[in-house]
């Protein structure tokens, strides 16, 4: 799978989508990378922020939500997505 206009690929099903997806896979130690837009509420980028450096995830920003989403092949904006371990 790409990201879209991020021009990043990974293999098919592993990019979750949205603030719940996230924090689980996160939360769990399945996760990768995580994306964040900058344009997300705050206390969601901050606490997202925290539990990726507490486990050791890379975190990357994007502009704005709408681009993540469009980036995710979805038709809505999204806060966060994440790249999960298979």
């Amino acid at each position: 799978m790409e990201l879209g206009e991020l021009g990043v690929r990974f293999p098919e099903g592993r990019v979750k989508v949205g603030t719940k997806q996230t924090i689980k896979t996160v939360e769990q130690g399945k996760a990768i990378e995580v994306f964040v837009a900058r344009d997300a509420d705050s206390r969601l980028v901050t606490r997202i922020v925290s539990l990726c450096k507490l486990h050791g995830v890379k975190v990357n920003y994007v502009d704005t939500m709408r681009q993540l989403g469009k980036a995710c092949g979805i038709a809505v904006e999204a806060a966060m997505a994440v790249v999960a371990k298979e």
